[in-house]
């Protein structure tokens, strides 16, 4: 079977170099709060562009931490979308707000029209996803942010290394990262960062994150725990140097998917001046299903991200949205199908994945 992604074959590329920061970690005797998450904290900060990082145990928490620093809580409401995973919603209710979803465009993401439409005195905060590493119009979104003075927390856990006009995401001012495995900058377990210039809010998130302790035994505010640990860190900081490569291999296999299959199959269309960073490969046939199923009698994996919009799922039911009222998010859950792309995807994989999609569908 060919992979949706293979987290062994990337280890292996980079074993030598992963062994030695995790001998590292082990010598030192410290593994939590050292000097690998201070280092990676800078790095990936200065990767993306902002001042401060803030390293933290999940992608989760990236985002529900920063709503808690921005004191979002009962009472607020949230804008985000419905066809993204269930742990952006998770974190806004976690919160204790109330997440307002906006239907998307063609391209799966945030429609800012939609976003507009949605304003509230409520509303305190927007979070837009760059999902499968596509990026969103945040030029759009930044004027309705300034209008209505609400801030916007970008979700960029699929997004690592895309850009817009040579600015790395973030484009705005938050920026919320998981490092989960299989992220194109993952780590060996659980990890997450904020990535801001704002420097109160960087203060808060590390106040947040360790119970709330300014030192010792001393805490300032009610908080959690929620640390980036050293181990996977120092992981992170080995695998950041690959990011840019292993990106520009994922674009080239995109490219190569798009050129064989855009005549049978609705494929992902690259935006002026943005640098899809292709954590998902998703094409649209109104034949997904007979597609799956096909791909797998020829050994060759897939799978489907989303199949059930957010607001149609059991746990989100008291918000009382229905069937119908976010047709293109709704109509895309029906059409999408993700197909194998990383790195270390061979050339005759990707021939047999392209082979296999069109004699399915033919």
């Amino acid at each position: 079977m060919i992979p949706i992604g293979d987290l062994k074959r990337q280890y292996q590329q980079i074993k030598s170099d992963i062994d030695s920061a995790i001998s590292r970690v082990l010598d030192s005797g410290w593994y939590v709060l050292g000097k690998e998450l201070s280092f990676f904290e800078l790095e990936f900060a200065n990767y993306c562009g902002k001042k401060y990082g803030i390293g933290l145990g999940n992608g989760f928490d990236a985002l529900h931490l920063t709503l808690r620093a921005l004191n979002i809580g009962p009472g607020d409401e949230v804008i985000t979308v419905p066809n993204t995973a269930i742990p952006t919603v998770a974190a806004i209710t976690a919160s204790g707000a109330t997440p307002v979803f906006v239907d998307v465009r063609e391209d799966s993401l945030i429609d800012p029209s939609k976003v507009e439409d949605a304003i509230t005195e409520n509303t305190k905060a927007i979070m837009p996803v760059h999902l499968y590493g596509d990026v969103c119009d945040i030029n759009s979104l930044n004027v309705i942010s300034k209008m209505h003075d609400v801030p916007i927390i970008e979700d960029c856990a699929q997004a690592h290394g895309a850009f817009y006009k040579e600015q790395t995401v973030p484009i705005s001012n938050i920026g919320c990262f998981s490092f989960y495995p299989s992220k194109n900058l993952g780590a060996l377990g659980d990890a997450g960062m904020v990535v801001t210039n704002n420097k109160s809010l960087s203060e808060k998130l590390k106040l947040l994150r360790h119970y709330g302790q300014s030192d010792k035994y001393h805490a300032k505010i009610s908080g959690f725990n929620s640390r980036l640990d050293e181990l996977q860190a120092a992981i992170l900081r080995t695998e950041l140097p690959y990011l840019d490569f292993w990106m520009r291999e994922r674009r080239a296999r995109a490219a190569v998917y798009t050129t064989s299959l855009s005549d049978i199959v609705d494929t992902p269309i690259e935006k002026l001046d943005t640098a899809h960073a292709y954590h998902l490969y998703v094409i649209q046939t109104d034949q997904r299903d007979e597609l799956k199923e096909g791909l797998n009698e020829r050994n060759v994996g897939s799978d489907i991200h989303y199949p059930i919009p957010l607001h149609l799922q059991e746990a989100y039911s008291h918000l009382g949205y229905h069937e119908g009222d976010f047709p293109v998010a709704e109509r895309l859950s029906q059409r999408i199908l993700s197909l194998p792309i990383f790195p270390q995807l061979e050339d005759k994989e990707q021939m047999k994945v392209i082979e296999s999609v069109r004699s399915a569908l033919e």
